[in-house]
């Protein structure tokens, strides 16, 4: 449904083929099964703990991040010459969706590595690649990234960690950093955090802040924790879900550090990690929502209530419905993550520049929407099971809890929508357009196979592109006012071609009764949102003035 064959027809993924990723996916299948899905319950019920400055994890989540790194799931799409797999990201996302799905607390581990991985990998000098590298890939050492401080939030250039330089290449690194996911554990041997920080002459903002990987244990001479560094635990936070991840509150006295880059460029470098995360966050709403739909379909199969020519609750419309909408989104958020991973392999096994603008695009929708399903789907999953979802021993309201969170981190979602709408418009919508394009040539080559759903597809399409144009024309405002409905109105009608796709590929079955669907009774959605989107800015400021 994504073009995947595209990317093993590239020489860089020429060793990708369906079959070899088959494999890669049924193995991962495996460990997510047997291994990780136990310690969903174990996490939220047993949370991570803070003892004497030891931070003490939830029991069983040593064994199964063992697990995990001994499968090779933490570098799977890492370069080959650092002992990676150099799989295509694709792989990984698939991967990285059926884990979130089954323990969405020890996932965001792996993911936070996964990201440090790729940022040294572009960034980092050849010694620190060298000495790092190796033992992030292996698991043996984990990494972090610390961004958020008390006083800058989503605005990353108020931040006041200062770095000074030692004389000796290193810098003494001070400061106090806050929602460090997995800052630190009690299974590996070094825990590896890039820091952003300020040099004594940089300048204010953004444009001079620089990225440092300061470790828990600086190396010593033969690549082996040594010496402990000048940071520590402060606290954990005590949160709404994700029990079993240990958010912590990092102070930073001095701690010896490496710098990342070039001095003042340290944004360049973080933002490689942050769109890695970026799609990775929104995989784990994608898999928070496959978790808790399946969660709520085995329940609606065992609960008898009412007169039901089924036996279950399965034979009443209203929860046919909700089991549709989350069955339907799931498969439009996943397809539009996997779109994302394509266009970034094949970026990157190509150097097209199409396909990098086309993941630029791409990229914010993916985030957004793929964890606002996972926060809806969760929601719909408690009602599903009714009464006995709002009793935490039934599981429901768990993935809720635990999804929540993915909305706001890596970026608001707010903030994914003014990204779409501003910078990824910069360049007078060439890009968009060009997906939409795109779309409806799929749509002419299929309109006389369903002609009902296609022409719904199409519709919905151009109805996006005149509300693209209607954004072109609007100051930054206005603009920003309507991100959030442009966005979704974005999503729908990507998932619109996603489930026509699937629906000519599998006629008259289950698949093609479900885009159904979602383009009768789902797409049309999109012109609310699109009328929402063209309204504007319509309440100022000052009418929330106390």
């Amino acid at each position: 449904m994504v073009g995947y064959e595209r990317v093993p027809a590239t020489e860089r993924f020429a060793d990708a083929s369906l079959e070899t990723v088959e494999a890669v996916l049924s193995e991962a299948a495996k460990m997510c099964e047997e291994v990780m899905a136990p310690l969903q319950r174990n996490g939220d019920l047993d949370p991570a703990r803070l003892e004497n400055g030891v931070v003490r994890t939830s029991e069983g989540f040593a064994e199964g991040y063992r697990a995990i790194a001994e499968g090779g799931w933490i570098a799977a799409s890492a370069e080959e010459a650092s002992g990676g797999m150099g799989l295509p990201l694709t792989v990984t996302t698939c991967v990285n969706e059926m884990m979130s799905g089954a323990c969405l607390a020890l996932q965001l581990n792996p993911l936070m590595t996964q990201g440090q991985i790729e940022a040294l990998e572009h960034h980092a000098s050849d010694e620190l690649k060298a000495l790092y590298l190796p033992k992030l890939v292996t698991g043996e050492w984990a990494g972090t990234m610390n961004l958020t401080e008390p006083q800058a939030g989503s605005d990353v250039g108020a931040l006041s960690t200062k770095a000074v330089p030692n004389g000796d290449g290193t810098y003494a690194i001070t400061g106090q950093k806050i929602y460090i996911s997995w800052g630190d554990n009690d299974f590996t041997g070094n825990v590896c955090h890039l820091v952003l920080g300020r040099l004594p002459d940089a300048g204010p903002g953004t444009k001079g802040i620089s990225l440092f990987l300061v470790p828990k244990f600086v190396p010593d001479e033969n690549g082996e924790p040594g010496a402990r560094n000048d940071l520590r635990v402060v606290s954990l936070e005590h949160k709404m879900g994700l029990h079993g991840s240990p958010t912590c509150v990092m102070s930073y006295e001095g701690a010896t550090g490496w710098l990342v880059g070039a001095e003042n460029d340290g944004m360049r470098a973080m933002f490689t990690m942050m769109n890695n995360a970026r799609l990775g966050v929104g995989v784990q709403g994608i898999g928070v929502a496959e978790g808790a739909y399946q969660h709520a379909l085995a329940y609606a199969e065992e609960r008898k209530q009412g007169k039901s020519e089924t036996g279950n609750i399965l034979g009443h419309a209203d929860v046919r419905r909700m089991l549709a909408e989350m069955k339907a989104d799931v498969f439009a958020a996943r397809s539009i993550g996997l779109m994302l991973a394509v266009a970034l392999d094949m970026a990157r096994a190509t150097g097209d520049k199409s396909w990098a603008a086309r993941a630029g695009v791409l990229t914010p929708i993916a985030k957004a929407f793929g964890t606002d399903t996972g926060i809806e789907v969760a929601s719909k999953g408690v009602q599903v099971h009714g009464g006995m979802g709002y009793i935490e021993e039934t599981g429901a309201a768990q993935y809720l809890r635990d999804v929540r969170v993915t909305s706001i981190y890596e970026g608001t979602n707010g903030i994914q929508a003014m990204d779409l709408v501003g910078r990824k418009l910069m360049d007078g919508g060439e890009a968009v357009f060009a997906l939409i394009d795109s779309i409806q040539s799929y749509i002419e080559d299929v309109k006389g196979d369903i002609p009902e759903l296609a022409e719904a597809a199409w519709q919905a399409s151009e109805n996006l592109r005149d509300a693209t144009e209607a954004l072109l024309a609007m100051d930054v405002a206005d603009r920003f006012a309507g991100a959030v409905p442009y966005l979704k109105a974005f999503a729908r009608v990507l998932g619109a071609n996603a489930h026509l796709r699937v629906a000519c590929a599998e006629r008259n079955s289950a698949t093609e009764r479900l885009a159904r669907f979602y383009i009768l009774r789902m797409l049309p959605e999109h012109a609310s949102l699109c009328a929402q989107a063209r309204a504007g800015a319509l309440v100022p400021a000052e009418d929330f003035a106390a």
